[in-house]
């Protein structure tokens, strides 16, 4: 009798071997994986496949297990919106995918009033303006109250009073009310949201023109002004410099001083203006800001560059706590002013 064979454990078989067993299991739903796949991986795998033989449905079931432990296990995948884009168009409509694909590419959230909290309030309410007053109620006592209050203070003064005296009055929402006003936000908002809500570039040109160094800056913004003065004015208005800092107010000087090293600071410094070091200096002690101008005056003649990277450190480091809520950040519209 002829002696049988172990089917073959999966540590066994090549790269090529176990996708083309993977890909033989999943059958017709292997379509979506092939997409992923580029034409030389298609032909590895594709002479993998005519060689394979027999395989058992042990060394299968191994082969699955190990897959799926391996990604539960911390394989990674890289997720991105083409390849949803890709996977979902092999079983559903074109116009399902694009409306699917626009709501994913909207705010952030689960459900869809997680996305409302995640939408300007100038947006939402201009929007909710042209809505009835009951609706908007009901859209504005799902949402977090602190975003609630910011949409009524959007929305004309008569129509955000009849909005607040029907929420007053306002009984428990029917389930198919609800669902029907969650579904005309999906089709009706959301939709077009996430067509037009695009990044401001000029808010993007900022943040890299925020990361050159000083004469780089000032050459790109030099030739922008020669072709477009309007866009060159509008990047410098968003840009924060190193000179802002003078908008903190004494608590946020204390607190970017806590988050800079010595040595950083002093770089810094040595290139600032006179107020700016000295609104600096009124922040610390007498001794401190003694021994800091003894630093500054210890380092002698300094490169541009050192000073350019230094002031950018400390640019980051207010940005960063200003993101963490630590400090205040003001800049020169009236919003931002601060009250005392």
């Amino acid at each position: 009798m002829a002696e049988q064979r172990n089917p073959p454990e999966p540590s066994e078989l090549t790269g090529p071997e176990k996708a083309a067993i993977i890909l033989l299991a999943l059958g017709e739903n292997a379509a979506a994986l092939r997409t992923h796949l580029d034409e030389e991986e298609v032909k590895e795998i594709s002479y993998a496949m005519s060689s394979l033989g027999t395989v058992s449905a042990q060394t299968v079931e191994k082969l699955i297990v190990e897959f799926i432990n391996k990604l539960s296990g911390g394989g990674g995948l890289i997720g991105t919106f083409e390849a949803t884009q890709r996977l979902l168009t092999q079983f559903l409509p074109a116009d399902k995918v694009e409306n699917l694909m626009e709501e994913i590419r909207g705010p952030a959230g689960r459900t869809m009033w997680d996305k409302l909290g995640n939408v300007s309030e100038q947006v939402l309410a201009n929007y909710l303006k042209n809505e009835y007053p009951q609706t908007v109620a009901v859209v504005l006592s799902k949402i977090r109250p602190d975003h609630a209050a910011r949409v009524l203070s959007s929305l004309p003064a008569d129509f955000a009073t009849e909005c607040v005296t029907r929420m007053l009055r306002m009984e428990p929402v029917q389930r198919d009310i609800l669902d029907k006003i969650e579904m005309t936000l999906r089709t009706e908002f959301m939709s077009n949201l996430a067509r037009t809500s695009k990044r401001d570039s000029h808010e993007l040109m900022a943040e890299i023109f925020n990361s050159f160094d000083r004469q780089t800056e000032s050459r790109f913004l030099g030739a922008l002004e020669e072709r477009n003065r309007d866009a060159a004015d509008r990047i410098r208005a968003l840009m924060f410099v190193f000179e802002d800092l003078k908008k903190l107010d004494s608590t946020g000087v204390q607190v970017l001083l806590r988050g800079v090293e010595k040595d950083v600071l002093t770089m810094a410094l040595k290139g600032a203006s006179d107020e700016l070091r000295q609104m600096f200096f009124s922040n610390m002690s007498e001794r401190a800001a003694r021994l800091m101008r003894d630093d500054m005056a210890a380092l002698g003649p300094v490169r541009l560059k050192d000073v350019d990277a230094a002031q950018m450190q400390m640019v980051l480091v207010a940005k960063d706590l200003a993101t963490k809520g630590e400090l205040v950040l003001a800049g020169d519209s009236k919003e931002d002013e601060l009250i005392y």
